[in-house]
């Protein structure tokens, strides 16, 4: 596998159920679904889960990295998010609101903790989730125009 392969995640139907699919990140492989609620067969995480577990796996080794350096007796550390769709203050538009809650075991005094909250805030898929991010699509094997 080359490096590049290893930065490519692939999603496929499933061919199992009606939203079922399969996700390949590097070595790898795991399943995505919607609950049954919303037609799925909830045989794996949705869409939205992935994108909290993204955010708060980033968040615990952010603050995991910052405890190690500085030699905190912090012992494990739980993070537990939750998502919603919440309508903007324009009354129109609609805006993820990710909760995120910290926990931490050990001896950490008040200062620590908060310095904690404010490392969390900085791990990276926090800053992207704030960030308007662009997402190019192309259809495979399209036929592209040379320039002119």
């Amino acid at each position: 596998m080359t490096e590049t392969q290893k930065h490519v995640v692939r999603v496929a139907e499933s061919g199992s159920g009606r939203y079922s699919q399969i996700v390949t990140a590097g070595s790898h492989t795991l399943s995505a679904d919607e609950p049954q609620a919303v037609g799925g067969d909830d045989v794996g995480p949705s869409p939205y889960e992935y994108i909290m577990a993204g955010l708060g796996a980033c968040t615990a080794m952010t603050l995991r990295s910052y405890v190690t350096r500085h030699n905190w007796g912090v012992g494990r550390i739980t993070i537990e998010l939750q998502h919603e769709k919440i309508v903007g203050t324009d009354s129109t538009s609609i805006i993820d609101q990710f909760h995120r809650v910290i926990h931490l075991e050990g001896d950490v005094s008040e200062e620590q903790r908060l310095k904690l909250l404010e490392i969390a805030e900085t791990c990276a898929v926090s800053q992207t989730l704030r960030r308007v991010s662009n997402i190019e699509s192309k259809l495979s094997g399209s036929f592209e125009p040379s320039p002119a």
